[in-house]
């Protein structure tokens, strides 16, 4: 009786496990996404899921501005951000297909004119380094003058500089504006009709607008494509370039296993890594050509963040089932609900989110942002007072919610967090860098003078502060 009690239970645990690991149904997604949106304090949201290689579900929610109330439809668009770059590196790879770029020839063989003045190690950057960010470029210049960091190749370090230089590249090659041979070569083959990275006329009544703690914004209207981050799209367009990626389509076999596979780990410690070396090195979190690599639960997969601020998107997708996600959404919270809709949908938690270190809604560091915005910093700095000491409310959230304000132009509720960070984190470069943005935007130079040297001072390597400080003594 013990023993077909315990065959019982041990079958009833088998099922819940089952079942914990089993994709939500477009059922459950309908029901699940409008809470989580509430929870997160997203204004709009596309979605799309692929299954089997193929598209199986695709679904707006939510309304296009706070200012108009009008919703989130099929035709809606928005901002792609960083979900720019693997399309980009797509329409890279067809270059290599067609033997017209090669990955590891310099990049001072297609671009004549130096973007890099004086160091030989521009000879060293190639498309598959770029690609991979392994570049040494910054991931955006801090002042004038572009600069290489550390050796080319020697380590990952995200770059959105290195694209924009690979661009030119490929803009010098095919002799056409980047947007022109997106669309000729890429958009319209993988059928993404509504999809673009310059702004058209039309897309005026289409576009979302972004939000910052529920403040709509204007929408960003590039007038020239930036391989980086200007693409505007929507969920049922890029999952098409989600298929043609799973399905094999219009790269070679060959090319397509050399997007796909780790080029490099990333450490577990940074995204952009120019001012030191590597610390730790992730064993299942790395970099393809345009991608990121995990090695998740059923084995390879590749995913990319987007971030243009009031704008965020995440695309995922597991090689071996050929399933995936994208989603868009028009909110500067839109990462707090991130790694709970990939791993409803995927069915199983994903390495990734270790690295991404999102905020989820109801983190003590997403809730003292709240709370700043909606009774004022100094209740939340006291109310979240133990949360700040014991790290629960992190640096970088407090870091932030202090550029939240900077956007707002509350520039002394600004410099009061920024000083808290300072405080809780005193052996930090970042926190007095941050402080002294805050009192340069202030227009208190002597200030953001002493922090940046501070800042410096603690790392010899902060190529920010080295750049800031030469502007603020010429002027």
């Amino acid at each position: 009786m013990k023993r077909i009690s315990q065959l019982l239970i041990a079958l009833t645990l088998a099922a819940f496990a089952a079942a914990q690991t089993r994709p939500a149904s477009p059922a459950q997604l309908e029901k699940d996404i409008p809470d989580l949106m509430k929870k997160g304090e997203i204004p709009g949201l596309s979605i799309a899921v692929i299954r089997r290689g193929k598209t199986e579900w695709v679904h707006t929610f939510g309304i296009k501005s706070t200012k108009t109330s009008q919703p989130v439809t099929d035709t809606t668009l928005f901002q792609a951000a960083s979900l720019t770059k693997p399309v980009f590196a797509y329409g890279v790879l067809k270059l290599v297909d067609q033997g017209k770029l090669d990955l590891d020839t310099p990049l001072t063989k297609y671009v004549t004119t130096p973007v890099v003045e004086n160091d030989p190690r521009l000879e060293k950057i190639t498309a598959r380094l770029v690609l991979s960010h392994r570049s040494g470029l910054p991931n955006w210049r801090p002042g004038d003058k572009l600069l290489i960091y550390f050796a080319p190749g020697e380590r990952f370090s995200y770059s959105g500089e290195g694209m924009v230089y690979l661009q030119q590249a490929v803009e010098k090659i095919t002799g056409q504006s980047l947007n022109d041979y997106m669309t000729k070569t890429v958009f319209k083959p993988l059928g993404m009709t509504s999809s673009s990275l310059v702004w058209k006329s039309e897309f005026e009544s289409r576009m979302a607008s972004g939000h910052d703690d529920g403040d709509p914004h204007d929408p960003w209207k590039p007038d020239k494509a930036i391989s980086a981050s200007s693409l505007m799209t929507n969920a049922t367009d890029y999952a098409k370039f989600v298929e043609a990626i799973l399905n094999g389509k219009g790269l070679t076999a060959a090319t397509l296993r050399e997007m796909e596979k780790q080029q490099v780990a990333v450490d577990e410690d940074c995204t952009v890594c120019t001012d030191h070396p590597v610390k730790n090195l992730s064993k299942n979190v790395g970099w393809g050509l345009g991608w990121g690599v995990e090695q998740g639960p059923n084995g390879e997969a590749i995913w990319h963040w987007g971030d243009n601020g009031d704008f965020k998107a995440f695309v995922f997708a597991d090689l071996k089932s050929k399933s995936g996600m994208v989603v868009f959404t028009n909110s500067t919270s839109g990462h707090s609900i991130t790694k709970i809709l990939v791993e409803e949908i995927m069915g199983q938690p994903q390495p990734v989110f270790a690295w991404t270190r999102f905020e989820p809604y109801d983190s003590p560091g997403i809730l003292f942002a709240h709370e700043a915005r909606d009774k004022g910093v100094s209740t939340a700095l006291a109310d979240f007072a133990a949360d700040l000491k014991n790290g629960k409310v992190s640096e970088g959230a407090v870091n932030g919610e202090g550029y939240s304000l900077l956007r707002r132009k509350q520039y002394d509720d600004a410099i009061v967090v920024f000083q808290k960070n300072v405080e809780l984190h005193p052996h930090s470069a970042n926190t007095y860098d941050s402080l002294a943005e805050a009192y340069m935007d202030a227009g208190k130079k002597d200030l953001a003078i002493k922090n940046y040297e501070k800042s410096l001072q603690l790392n010899p390597e902060n190529h920010n502060a080295t750049a800031m400080l030469e502007k603020l003594h010429k002027e």
